[in-house]
């Protein structure tokens, strides 16, 4: 996983599809959704980790783009 677009394609698998209109909110809830995988036991320990990191800088380059400080 290197991209949120590589994360969109792994919830895409599981068909799950995130569109709710902000790049912002659809990060927030694609991060739901991988926290709710990982509950679940589909995802180990070691992809969930670099699922929350390209998350979490997604994040804040978008925040830096809106000027979300």
């Amino acid at each position: 996983m290197r991209t949120f677009i590589d994360v969109l394609d792994l919830l895409k698998r599981y068909d799950i599809y995130i569109h709710v209109g902000k790049r912002l909110w659809d990060i927030e809830l694609a991060a739901l959704e991988i926290d709710n995988m990982y509950k679940a036991g589909l995802l180990d320990i070691k992809e969930y980790g670099q699922i929350k990191l390209v998350l979490t800088h997604e994040h804040e380059l978008e925040e830096r783009r809106n000027g979300n400080n």
